[in-house]
Protein backbone atom coordinates (compact mmCIF):
# COMPACT_ATOMS: atom_id res chain seq x y z
CA UNK A 1 0.00 0.00 0.00
CA UNK A 2 1.31 3.03 -0.67
CA UNK A 3 2.21 6.04 1.99
CA UNK A 4 -0.22 8.37 1.56
CA UNK A 5 -2.91 5.72 1.41
CA UNK A 6 -1.88 4.35 4.74
CA UNK A 7 -2.28 7.96 5.88
CA UNK A 8 -5.75 8.54 4.55
CA UNK A 9 -6.87 5.35 5.86
CA UNK A 10 -5.55 6.60 9.38
CA UNK A 11 -8.34 9.31 9.33
CA UNK A 12 -6.13 11.82 11.40
CA UNK A 13 -4.42 9.46 13.85
CA UNK A 14 -0.71 9.84 14.13
CA UNK A 15 1.29 6.60 12.81
CA UNK A 16 4.39 5.45 13.66
CA UNK A 17 7.07 4.18 11.42
CA UNK A 18 10.93 3.75 11.64
CA UNK A 19 14.45 3.88 9.72
CA UNK A 20 16.84 0.97 9.39
CA UNK A 21 20.44 0.85 8.23
CA UNK A 22 21.27 -2.55 6.14
CA UNK A 23 24.40 -4.45 8.20
CA UNK A 24 27.91 -4.26 7.14
CA UNK A 25 28.70 -6.70 4.52
CA UNK A 26 29.44 -10.42 6.24
CA UNK A 27 27.00 -9.64 8.79
CA UNK A 28 23.36 -11.80 8.90
CA UNK A 29 20.12 -9.88 9.36
CA UNK A 30 19.11 -11.51 12.56
CA UNK A 31 20.72 -8.32 14.62
CA UNK A 32 18.50 -5.89 12.50
CA UNK A 33 15.69 -8.01 13.35
CA UNK A 34 16.60 -7.80 16.62
CA UNK A 35 16.31 -4.30 16.19
CA UNK A 36 12.93 -4.19 14.55
CA UNK A 37 11.00 -7.02 16.23
CA UNK A 38 10.61 -5.06 19.68
CA UNK A 39 9.03 -2.05 17.87
CA UNK A 40 6.12 -4.16 16.04
CA UNK A 41 3.87 -4.03 18.96
CA UNK A 42 3.67 -0.50 17.29
CA UNK A 43 2.26 -1.35 14.02
CA UNK A 44 3.99 0.90 11.96
CA UNK A 45 2.53 0.65 8.29
CA UNK A 46 6.29 1.36 7.31
CA UNK A 47 9.54 0.41 7.05
CA UNK A 48 11.89 2.62 5.13
CA UNK A 49 15.84 0.97 4.46
CA UNK A 50 18.77 3.00 3.22
CA UNK A 51 21.23 2.71 0.49
CA UNK A 52 24.65 3.58 1.04
CA UNK A 53 26.46 4.91 -2.10
CA UNK A 54 30.05 3.64 -3.11
CA UNK A 55 33.26 4.45 -1.79
CA UNK A 56 37.23 4.32 -1.94
CA UNK A 57 39.22 1.65 0.12
CA UNK A 58 42.88 1.54 0.22
CA UNK A 59 44.35 -2.53 0.28
CA UNK A 60 47.49 -2.32 1.06
CA UNK A 61 49.90 -4.47 -1.66
CA UNK A 62 53.41 -4.05 0.00
CA UNK A 63 56.73 -2.63 -0.63
CA UNK A 64 54.74 0.64 0.26
CA UNK A 65 52.50 0.37 -2.40
CA UNK A 66 48.73 0.81 -1.97
CA UNK A 67 45.71 -0.21 -4.74
CA UNK A 68 42.34 1.94 -4.38
CA UNK A 69 38.95 0.63 -5.06
CA UNK A 70 35.64 1.08 -5.02
CA UNK A 71 33.04 -1.03 -2.91
CA UNK A 72 29.45 -0.41 -0.90
CA UNK A 73 30.08 -1.34 2.62
CA UNK A 74 26.01 -1.43 3.23
CA UNK A 75 24.57 -3.18 0.04
CA UNK A 76 21.48 -5.40 0.27
CA UNK A 77 18.84 -2.83 0.22
CA UNK A 78 16.62 -4.41 -1.77
CA UNK A 79 17.07 -7.75 -0.07
CA UNK A 80 16.45 -6.18 3.24
CA UNK A 81 13.08 -4.77 1.93
CA UNK A 82 12.25 -8.15 0.60
CA UNK A 83 12.80 -9.78 3.95
CA UNK A 84 11.24 -7.66 6.09
CA UNK A 85 7.74 -7.34 3.66
CA UNK A 86 8.04 -11.58 4.44
CA UNK A 87 8.94 -11.56 8.30
CA UNK A 88 6.87 -8.52 8.88
CA UNK A 89 3.93 -8.52 6.62
CA UNK A 90 4.70 -4.67 6.60
CA UNK A 91 5.05 -2.35 3.30
CA UNK A 92 8.98 -1.18 2.83
CA UNK A 93 10.68 1.83 1.78
CA UNK A 94 14.06 1.45 -0.10
CA UNK A 95 16.06 4.82 -0.35
CA UNK A 96 17.04 5.58 -3.70
CA UNK A 97 20.43 7.92 -4.57
CA UNK A 98 21.64 9.45 -7.51
CA UNK A 99 25.37 9.47 -6.03
CA UNK A 100 26.84 6.47 -6.88
CA UNK A 101 24.03 5.27 -9.50
CA UNK A 102 23.43 5.18 -13.32
CA UNK A 103 19.91 6.24 -15.08
CA UNK A 104 20.08 2.14 -16.02
CA UNK A 105 21.12 1.05 -12.40
CA UNK A 106 18.01 3.10 -10.76
CA UNK A 107 15.97 2.05 -13.77
CA UNK A 108 16.73 -1.86 -13.05
CA UNK A 109 15.87 -1.09 -9.21
CA UNK A 110 12.55 0.37 -9.91
CA UNK A 111 11.71 -2.58 -11.95
CA UNK A 112 12.84 -5.37 -9.25
CA UNK A 113 10.92 -2.74 -6.85
CA UNK A 114 7.92 -3.94 -8.89
CA UNK A 115 8.22 -7.84 -8.62
CA UNK A 116 9.17 -7.74 -5.28
CA UNK A 117 5.13 -5.74 -4.60
CA UNK A 118 7.09 -2.29 -3.18
CA UNK A 119 5.03 0.54 -3.81
CA UNK A 120 6.81 3.23 -2.15
CA UNK A 121 10.77 4.32 -2.76
CA UNK A 122 12.29 7.60 -1.13
CA UNK A 123 13.94 9.28 -3.49
CA UNK A 124 17.29 10.96 -2.62
CA UNK A 125 20.44 13.06 -3.90
CA UNK A 126 22.79 11.58 -1.69
CA UNK A 127 25.78 13.13 -0.35
CA UNK A 128 29.32 13.81 -1.70
CA UNK A 129 31.77 10.34 -1.58
CA UNK A 130 33.38 10.40 1.44
CA UNK A 131 36.57 12.24 1.15
CA UNK A 132 35.03 14.61 -1.19
CA UNK A 133 34.19 17.66 -0.16
CA UNK A 134 31.16 18.44 -2.89
CA UNK A 135 28.80 16.48 -4.21
CA UNK A 136 29.64 15.08 -7.64
CA UNK A 137 26.81 13.40 -10.23
CA UNK A 138 27.76 9.79 -11.06
CA UNK A 139 28.32 9.46 -14.58
CA UNK A 140 25.35 8.73 -16.11
CA UNK A 141 23.61 9.40 -13.24
CA UNK A 142 20.90 12.51 -11.94
CA UNK A 143 22.74 15.56 -10.52
CA UNK A 144 19.59 16.25 -8.04
CA UNK A 145 16.59 14.44 -6.44
CA UNK A 146 13.97 16.19 -8.60
CA UNK A 147 15.53 14.50 -11.87
CA UNK A 148 15.34 11.19 -10.15
CA UNK A 149 11.70 11.89 -9.29
CA UNK A 150 11.23 12.75 -12.43
CA UNK A 151 12.55 9.47 -13.76
CA UNK A 152 10.60 7.47 -11.16
CA UNK A 153 7.29 8.87 -12.54
CA UNK A 154 8.12 8.51 -16.19
CA UNK A 155 8.78 4.87 -15.76
CA UNK A 156 5.57 4.34 -13.46
CA UNK A 157 3.56 5.91 -17.00
CA UNK A 158 5.49 3.47 -18.89
CA UNK A 159 8.37 6.09 -20.00
CA UNK A 160 11.51 3.85 -20.03
CA UNK A 161 15.54 4.97 -20.68
CA UNK A 162 15.64 3.46 -23.86
CA UNK A 163 11.93 2.47 -24.84
CA UNK A 164 9.45 4.79 -24.38
CA UNK A 165 5.53 3.86 -24.03
CA UNK A 166 6.01 0.47 -22.75
CA UNK A 167 2.61 -1.33 -22.05
CA UNK A 168 2.34 -0.35 -18.08
CA UNK A 169 -0.45 -1.24 -15.12
CA UNK A 170 -1.55 1.00 -12.76
CA UNK A 171 0.82 -0.87 -10.08
CA UNK A 172 3.61 0.48 -11.34
CA UNK A 173 2.68 4.20 -10.14
CA UNK A 174 5.29 4.38 -7.34
CA UNK A 175 4.24 6.74 -3.97
CA UNK A 176 7.49 8.83 -3.99
CA UNK A 177 9.13 10.55 -0.84
CA UNK A 178 11.62 12.77 -0.80
CA UNK A 179 13.66 14.79 1.72
CA UNK A 180 12.85 18.44 3.33
CA UNK A 181 15.06 20.07 5.76
CA UNK A 182 13.36 22.34 8.81
CA UNK A 183 17.26 24.17 9.42
CA UNK A 184 17.71 23.96 5.55
CA UNK A 185 20.07 22.27 3.67
CA UNK A 186 23.24 22.94 4.06
CA UNK A 187 23.82 23.85 0.28
CA UNK A 188 20.63 26.22 0.44
CA UNK A 189 21.90 29.89 0.99
CA UNK A 190 18.58 30.65 2.24
CA UNK A 191 15.46 28.72 3.84
CA UNK A 192 13.45 30.56 1.12
CA UNK A 193 15.40 29.12 -1.34
CA UNK A 194 15.60 25.88 0.02
CA UNK A 195 11.89 25.65 0.17
CA UNK A 196 11.67 26.77 -3.57
CA UNK A 197 13.62 23.77 -4.53
CA UNK A 198 11.53 21.30 -2.42
CA UNK A 199 8.78 22.89 -4.44
CA UNK A 200 9.78 21.85 -7.37
CA UNK A 201 10.48 18.28 -6.24
CA UNK A 202 6.80 18.27 -5.52
CA UNK A 203 5.69 19.85 -8.43
CA UNK A 204 7.95 17.11 -10.47
CA UNK A 205 5.88 14.03 -8.57
CA UNK A 206 7.05 13.72 -4.71
CA UNK A 207 3.79 12.28 -2.85
CA UNK A 208 5.16 13.20 0.59
CA UNK A 209 8.27 14.73 2.65
CA UNK A 210 10.07 13.03 5.58
CA UNK A 211 12.28 15.81 7.37
CA UNK A 212 15.98 15.10 8.68
CA UNK A 213 15.98 15.42 12.09
CA UNK A 214 15.69 18.10 14.44
CA UNK A 215 15.23 18.83 18.14
CA UNK A 216 13.27 22.08 18.27
CA UNK A 217 9.59 21.83 16.95
CA UNK A 218 9.75 25.17 16.65
CA UNK A 219 11.70 25.26 13.23
CA UNK A 220 9.85 22.21 12.40
CA UNK A 221 6.30 24.31 12.76
CA UNK A 222 7.78 27.17 11.09
CA UNK A 223 9.37 25.07 8.18
CA UNK A 224 5.75 23.38 7.76
CA UNK A 225 3.47 27.26 7.81
CA UNK A 226 6.00 28.08 5.01
CA UNK A 227 6.03 25.52 3.11
CA UNK A 228 2.14 25.21 3.18
CA UNK A 229 2.39 29.40 2.19
CA UNK A 230 4.48 28.24 -0.60
CA UNK A 231 1.97 25.71 -2.17
CA UNK A 232 3.22 22.57 -0.86
CA UNK A 233 0.27 20.54 0.33
CA UNK A 234 2.00 16.70 0.73
CA UNK A 235 2.13 15.44 3.75
CA UNK A 236 4.97 16.19 5.90
CA UNK A 237 6.50 13.97 8.11
CA UNK A 238 8.55 14.79 11.29
CA UNK A 239 11.96 12.66 11.56
CA UNK A 240 12.84 11.87 15.24
CA UNK A 241 15.97 10.58 16.51
CA UNK A 242 16.18 10.64 20.56
CA UNK A 243 20.09 11.88 21.77
CA UNK A 244 21.48 9.02 23.30
CA UNK A 245 25.62 9.84 23.93
CA UNK A 246 27.59 12.92 24.59
CA UNK A 247 29.22 12.14 21.12
CA UNK A 248 26.23 13.14 20.15
CA UNK A 249 26.83 17.13 20.96
CA UNK A 250 29.52 16.72 18.27
CA UNK A 251 28.56 14.00 16.33
CA UNK A 252 24.94 15.25 15.12
CA UNK A 253 25.97 18.71 14.00
CA UNK A 254 28.50 17.50 12.28
CA UNK A 255 26.65 14.85 9.92
CA UNK A 256 23.46 16.25 10.07
CA UNK A 257 24.82 20.30 9.80
CA UNK A 258 21.61 20.37 12.54
CA UNK A 259 21.51 22.53 15.76
CA UNK A 260 20.37 21.32 19.29
CA UNK A 261 18.63 23.78 21.87
CA UNK A 262 20.56 25.06 24.55
CA UNK A 263 18.42 23.81 27.16
CA UNK A 264 18.93 19.86 25.87
CA UNK A 265 22.79 20.75 25.27
CA UNK A 266 22.97 22.05 28.67
CA UNK A 267 21.26 18.77 30.05
CA UNK A 268 23.78 16.75 28.35
CA UNK A 269 27.09 18.10 29.26
CA UNK A 270 25.85 18.02 32.91
CA UNK A 271 24.71 14.18 32.88
CA UNK A 272 26.77 11.99 34.98
CA UNK A 273 27.45 9.41 32.19
CA UNK A 274 25.97 7.92 28.92
CA UNK A 275 22.99 6.50 30.75
CA UNK A 276 21.96 9.38 31.86
CA UNK A 277 22.04 11.06 28.73
CA UNK A 278 19.87 8.17 26.94
CA UNK A 279 17.45 9.41 30.14
CA UNK A 280 17.47 12.50 28.33
CA UNK A 281 17.41 12.24 25.07
CA UNK A 282 14.15 9.58 26.07
CA UNK A 283 11.93 12.44 27.75
CA UNK A 284 13.60 15.27 25.01
CA UNK A 285 11.99 13.16 22.59
CA UNK A 286 8.86 12.44 24.67
CA UNK A 287 7.83 15.96 25.00
CA UNK A 288 8.69 16.55 21.59
CA UNK A 289 6.86 14.01 20.13
CA UNK A 290 3.62 15.05 22.47
CA UNK A 291 4.08 18.54 20.90
CA UNK A 292 4.09 17.40 17.44
CA UNK A 293 0.83 14.86 17.92
CA UNK A 294 -0.81 18.12 19.07
CA UNK A 295 0.07 19.56 15.95
CA UNK A 296 -1.35 17.01 13.41
CA UNK A 297 1.95 15.14 11.79
CA UNK A 298 0.82 12.68 10.05
CA UNK A 299 3.47 10.23 11.11
CA UNK A 300 6.03 10.10 13.26
CA UNK A 301 9.14 8.74 11.75
CA UNK A 302 12.09 7.35 13.70
CA UNK A 303 15.48 7.08 13.01
CA UNK A 304 16.68 3.68 14.43
CA UNK A 305 20.50 3.54 13.91
CA UNK A 306 20.90 0.34 15.14
CA UNK A 307 19.58 0.90 18.35
CA UNK A 308 15.54 0.08 19.17
CA UNK A 309 15.57 0.53 22.85
CA UNK A 310 15.11 4.04 23.32
CA UNK A 311 12.27 4.51 20.94
CA UNK A 312 10.71 1.70 22.60
CA UNK A 313 10.65 3.98 25.18
CA UNK A 314 9.48 6.71 23.77
CA UNK A 315 6.82 4.97 21.42
CA UNK A 316 5.67 3.30 24.51
CA UNK A 317 4.25 6.50 25.99
CA UNK A 318 2.69 7.55 23.14
CA UNK A 319 0.98 4.90 20.88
Amino acid sequence: MKITDHIKNANGKTLFSLEVVPPQKGIGIEDLYKNIDPLMEFKPPFIDVTTSREEYIYIDKGNGLMERRITRMRPGTLGICAAIQHKYNVDTVPHLLCGGFTKEETEYLLVDCMYLGIDNVMALRGDAMKGHQYFEPTAGGHASAMDLVHQINNLGRGKYLHNEDQECDEHNKFCVGVAGYPEKHIEAPSMNYDLKWLKQKVDAGADYIVTQMFFDNKKFIEFVNKAREMGINVPIIPGIKPIATKKHLKLLPQVFKIDLPEELISEVENAKNNDAVKQIGIEWAINQCRELLNFGVPVLHFYSMGKSDNIKRVAGELF
